[in-house]
């Protein structure tokens, strides 16, 4: 059970680290601005992390995602994986990353399965090797062990421990890691954005080597990223017959803030963006967005400003809301209800959105 610090209000929807609840979070955000930085500071120390991205007067300038850190003398951006040492900016950048990868079997349980040529066979024969689900192929999934978020409820939260131990990977080893019945890369994580020249990079290599075969390039992100970079990513995407997958946290800006440390604002500009080039390749979904119903902070009216925003841009944008289920700081949250999910699932429909499904349906309650 936990309590809100403004309003004292008890309840087991109120996340006893974060201490806040959703009204006050979006009515009072002077009030609760304290609450959050010490949340998110407490959170990042764990994992020797900054607790918000840094933006000295005096330092060097990330542009790797939309973060755009200014990092000082010293010490890392928000993502921890770039160091300004001795007036240069040094980490990972276009030939190596933090990175793991592994062969999932399709159809696989991505967020756009259900539309996606993996999942669905749409795009085939120039997308998809079958029409219906690709069984006896595989999706290459590659995990990126850093992120330009910090998701309280964070899913993947062990990525942050591997930001620092982890071994960086090539691009050589990654492209050895490519056999023919691989027919789609996918980059998560943690997040694709902060080491995206890596990815980009990769994609072009391998799209380049597939000789012949199909090679969907796609992505499951934040889309926190930097405007020229997810440029060359909506290429990557356009021409492979891949997805990009925004995750929409959240609608009302100081609840994201509260959530992940960061604003959605470049977020939602970067997915107006995208949506933008659905019109060059209508037969398979280029665009896909998400949102995961975290009890007690994302409700019905997240939902419903999330959907109208996407109608505007294109009411056949497909959406799948996710259930829930206690992670990292967020643990002592319950599962998603099923009631919670079907209204907010009525609600994106009311809204004006034609794609629309509830994924990670085993998990609710």
């Amino acid at each position: 059970m936990g309590k809100c610090a403004v309003c004292t209000q008890e309840s087991p929807y109120i996340s006893k680290f974060l201490g806040i609840c959703k009204e006050c979070i979006r009515n009072f955000p002077e009030k609760t601005k304290d609450f959050i930085k010490k949340a998110h500071q407490e959170s990042r120390k764990v994992f020797k992390l900054p607790s918000f991205p840094p933006k000295v007067e005096k330092g060097l300038k990330c542009k790797i995602c939309a973060n755009e850190c200014v990092i000082p003398l010293g010490e890392t951006g928000y993502c921890g994986l770039r160091k300004n040492e001795n007036g240069k900016l040094l980490g990972p950048f276009i030939n190596e990353a933090k990175v793991s990868w592994y062969l999932d079997p399709l159809p696989t349980n991505c967020v756009g399965d259900w539309v996606c040529p993996g999942g669905t066979g749409c795009g085939y024969p120039k997308f998809a090797y079958c029409n219906g689900p690709e069984y006896g192929y595989y999706n290459l999934a590659v995990f990126f062990n850093a992120c330009s978020l910090n998701c309280l409820f964070c899913q993947n939260w062990h990525f942050r421990e591997l930001t620092y131990t982890s071994q960086v990977q090539s691009l050589e080893n990654f492209l050895k890691s490519l056999n023919p019945l691989v027919s789609c890369i996918c980059y998560f994580g943690g997040d694709p954005s902060p080491q995206i020249p890596f990815a980009i990079k990769a994609s072009k290599e391998a799209l380049k080597n597939k000789k012949g075969k199909i090679l969907r390039i796609c992505w499951e992100t934040n889309g926190l990223m930097n405007k020229n970079l997810l440029k060359k990513v909506v290429e990557l995407s356009l021409t492979s017959g891949g997805c990009i997958k925004f995750d929409l946290k959240a609608w009302d800006e100081n609840l994201h803030i509260a959530l992940t440390g960061v604003s959605n604002q470049k977020i939602l500009e970067n997915f107006a963006y995208v949506s933008q080039f659905i019109k060059e390749r209508p037969e398979v979904p280029l665009l896909i967005a998400s949102t995961l119903l975290v009890p007690g902070y994302i409700d019905e009216k997240e939902i419903e400003g999330i959907a109208k925003f996407i109608v505007k841009l294109n009411p056949e944008i497909p959406y799948r809301i996710l259930a829930f289920y206690p992670h990292f700081f967020m643990k002592d949250l319950p599962l998603t209800s099923k009631e919670l999910a079907y209204r907010c699932l009525e609600v994106a429909r009311k809204a004006g959105l034609k794609r629309i499904s509830i994924g990670n349906v085993h998990l609710l309650r």
